[in-house]
């Protein structure tokens, strides 16, 4: 089999990309190593920023984002027993965010790519990826018990970190930066309202939380903890006494508490691949660059990648100029470190490092204080947690 553009997993970036160049007129073939009840059941991102909005909408694929979605204007600052609210729209030229799960958004996108979309095979597994530096690129795979080759005019790996897409780029070719964080968060769906209309963000001596949420009926809330803790240590109880002291505030809020029906741990970690192409071979995606979840860009990151690479895709079938996809890596990239530095600052001015002093937590302090003090500084934050715009 061949087709134009070979795309490797069927997370959102994938699926977003071969929606895209299926409008294009451009053919494709995803294959998702999975079945479609994990990917669809698969947790992961909430936050959807505005230019990933669009590229929804463009893709035709926000009917029910639309519809269901929670659209917000701006996130909380919690700490010391202090709240400051960070307004989006007046501080971005009216961009702001939608609460919208990243299992909804791959629902979407799968339901429109087996209506009227390329080829989709679930359970396809990808055992390499060859000749990336010629012409025509080779995806080796297992399909429903058979063996089977899909050859390529490009390969796109959205088949994260530890995907196959990445080994077939020579060691040599690339380097990857990591920063790994002293930290992880112990992450928690309820089955209660949210205690709150807009994400909370809390500094607090006992470590940083977070209070997002799924819907109007369920919460996602989030506690850091140290690397390598067992959810299993920690007992309903135990969990909501803590968020009940770090999202201490003064005034009359309250903290809703309800039955817990997921506990699971995430390790903390920055990661970027440079570059993000080799050959005909791309990388997007977690395959290219990794954020801790504090920014909340990671899906945001992945469809910015995509949109980019699906406009020089099919600006290369409208003109037959490589222009931009010679020029996609430097693009993405740009706005990839962008968003790693975002994502660090966020991580870094909210948690409490175990090995930080008295000193390091005064300037944490200061910094929320300037960012509540200062338009300027409000701004920054609110610029990049909303999402810059694509090139």
């Amino acid at each position: 089999m061949h087709t134009t553009v070979g795309i490797i997993g069927g997370g959102p970036a994938g699926l977003l990309l071969a929606r895209l160049l299926h409008r294009s007129g451009i053919d494709c073939v995803v294959l998702e190593s999975r079945d479609r009840a994990y990917v669809e059941q698969r947790q992961r991102a909430g936050i959807l920023e505005q230019p990933t909005v669009d590229a929804l909408r463009e893709a035709g694929a926000a009917r029910r984002l639309d519809a269901e979605g929670l659209v917000h204007d701006g996130i909380e600052l919690r700490w010391g027993g202090r709240s400051h609210r960070v307004d989006f729209p007046s501080l971005t030229d009216g961009r702001r965010v939608w609460v919208y799960a990243q299992t909804e958004v791959v629902k979407d996108l799968i339901a429109l790519q087996l209506e009227d979309g390329a080829p989709l095979f679930f359970d396809a597994k990808v055992t390499s990826v060859e000749d990336a530096d010629t012409d025509r690129p080779t995806v080796r795979y297992s399909h429903e018990g058979r063996e089977a080759l899909l050859t390529c005019d490009y390969v796109v790996g959205c088949d994260g970190f530890h995907g196959v897409t990445r080994t077939a780029i020579p060691a040599a070719a690339q380097r990857t930066y990591d920063r790994v964080y002293p930290y992880s968060w112990l992450g928690i769906l309820a089955d209660v309202p949210p205690s709150c209309d807009e994400l909370i963000y809390a500094h607090s001596p006992r470590g940083f939380a977070l209070h997002s949420m799924r819907s109007p009926e369920v919460s996602r809330l989030y506690l850091q903890v140290p690397n390598g803790t067992d959810p299993a240590d920690w007992s309903e109880t135990r969990i909501w006494d803590e968020l009940d002291a770090r999202f201490a505030v003064d005034g009359d809020w309250k903290l809703r508490r309800g039955p817990i029906t997921s506990q699971s741990v995430l390790p903390m970690r920055s990661s970027v691949t440079e570059p993000m192409r080799y050959g005909r071979v791309f990388l997007a995606g977690d395959a290219a660059h990794i954020v801790p979840p504090t920014g909340a860009k990671g899906l945001n990151l992945a469809a910015a990648d995509v949109v980019v690479l699906a406009r020089a895709l099919a600006h290369r079938h409208a003109t037959g100029s490589s222009d931009l996809l010679d020029s996609y890596s430097d693009t993405c990239l740009s706005r990839v470190w962008r968003a790693e530095h975002f994502s660090y600052f966020m991580t870094t001015t909210l948690h409490t490092d175990p090995e930080q002093s008295g000193f390091d937590t005064r300037l944490q302090i200061a910094q929320l204080d300037r960012i509540a003090a200062s338009p300027l500084a409000a701004a920054e934050l609110a610029q990049n947690y909303a999402g810059l715009p694509l090139p």
